[in-house]
């Protein structure tokens, strides 16, 4: 099975995986699933490290594409479809990053794994 994986996850993965809920833990414990990183995370990561909101993001974003070989990721990238969509959403959510992952997910009809309950009024299937 495949799961997209939403930024903050990805860094508790990193950083502190102790606040997974045993479901998500068990998730990426389990080798037969497939995480998804999305393009829009380093870019995230990237935008937040330079307005001083994330102090590690520089550290994660210099080792990214080993980071994302050695936990068994794959890279999702942007295609024209999802970044139409995203800003085609319904405004529930105001955080472009996030609306860009909820397109993926929609499209790809793929769960993502996340604990920003904001993703399930767009009818995405979120796993926390």
């Amino acid at each position: 099975m495949k799961f997209l994986v939403d930024t903050h996850v990805f860094l508790w993965a990193i950083l502190t995986p102790e606040r997974f809920t045993d479901r998500v833990r068990d998730i990426f414990l389990d080798k037969r699933v497939e995480l998804v990183v999305s393009i829009a995370t380093p870019w995230e990561i990237a935008i937040k490290t330079g307005i001083g909101k994330l102090k590690n993001g520089a550290v994660i974003l210099n080792a990214f594409e080993s980071r994302l070989a050695s936990g068994g990721y794959s890279l999702l990238g942007l295609s024209v479809e999802h970044a139409i969509a995203s800003g085609l959403l319904p405004r529930h959510h105001k955080d472009p990053f996030d609306r860009l992952l909820i397109a993926q997910a929609l499209d790809l009809n793929v769960p993502i794994l996340s604990s920003d309950d904001v993703f399930d009024r767009y009818g995405v299937a979120r796993i926390w």
